[in-house]
């Protein structure tokens, strides 16, 4: 197992170098002067001048890299260019936003799609089952944004439930801040939850057709005892895959739900850095996400290999 991890880790650092490579280059590459931005248009030449140098612009884009690389390794993320703060204090009061919003969203999803997947499995070709992959076809076409409008309406302004955007704090307490997410976590979960219980569904499908599934209910098991013994932890390889990219895709593909929500995340500091021209802002929240990414994966192959111990063998 130590092996694995080693390997695994080992392909986490190249993946990593590699990221944070391709992100300079397309994030650097893109139209538009950070300085001239901040100084508009009218500004004089010597005036832009002495801003790229204090922002360190005036260096060559290899020297940047370098230094932006060298920084990370160091702890130093950078300063803003538009807000003039250190980037690490921005990221982090929207973490505490993103990151609960994404793991609220991902409970959601489990919680729903789990049962859905398990009893369309055990009632293939009957109504339930027929019922289910109805719903699930429905949640994966319904774009989000749509569906978080449509859940304002409802629960914001007709029903009055919640509020209708913002973010009160986690100093108001854990359920005034849940009761904030809650709509925009389920506009999030819904999609996601849909891929889970079909993916469930039919890693259960799959397995359920296998000789040790035949041998087990050969032995005195019911059909009922034998996927819950037997069929759930061997359907459980694929779905893992998917709850951690799920995982990556809510923190990183939260953008459009932060802005319909008004809530201060690190989608809407993406947004916001972007129309800014706020580069280092941009190249960390994006190196950030893929490291969330490369991360998740990671981790989901240890998941694999204690699941599945032939995986270790291979290595």
């Amino acid at each position: 197992m130590l092996r694995y991890a080693l390997k695994r880790f080992l392909s986490l650092l190249i993946s990593l170098a590699v990221a944070s490579l391709v992100i300079f280059v397309v994030i650097e590459v893109a139209p538009g002067d950070p300085a001239s931005f901040m100084l508009g248009l009218n500004a004089q030449p010597e005036t832009l001048a002495a801003l790229r140098s204090e922002l360190g612009l005036d260096q060559s884009r290899p020297e940047r890299y370098i230094e932006w690389v060298g920084g990370m390794l160091q702890g130093d993320f950078g300063t803003s260019y538009t807000y003039r703060t250190p980037v690490t204090e921005m990221i982090g009061d929207r973490l505490w936003v993103s990151v609960p919003l994404a793991l609220y969203a991902l409970f959601l999803s489990v919680v729903v799609a789990f049962p859905a997947g398990i009893y369309a499995a055990s009632r293939r070709g009957r109504a339930g089952d027929i019922g289910v992959m109805g719903a699930t076809q429905l949640g994966v076409a319904v774009p989000n944004f749509w569906f978080a409008m449509i859940l304002v309406l409802i629960f914001s302004i007709n029903l009055r439930w919640f509020s209708a955007g913002g973010f009160v704090g986690w100093d108001k307490g854990l359920f005034a801040g849940l009761h904030a997410l809650t709509l925009p976590a389920i506009a999030l979960a819904l999609p996601q939850a849909a891929i889970l219980a079909r993916v469930m569904r039919s890693a259960l499908l799959d397995v359920l057709g296998e000789d040790f599934m035949r041998t087990a209910r050969a032995k005195g098991l019911t059909a009922r005892q034998a996927l819950w013994r037997h069929g759930l932890r061997n359907a459980l390889i694929p779905v893992l895959t998917i709850i951690g990219l799920q995982f990556s895709f809510l923190l990183a593909g939260s953008i459009i739900i932060e802005q319909v929500f008004y809530l201060p995340g690190l989608g809407r500091l993406v947004f916001q850095s972007i129309s800014a021209r706020d580069l280092i802002v941009v190249e960390l929240v994006v190196m950030l996400l893929v490291f969330s990414v490369i991360l998740v994966n990671f981790l989901v192959d240890l998941a694999y290999a204690a699941v599945d111990p032939r995986l270790r063998a291979r290595t």
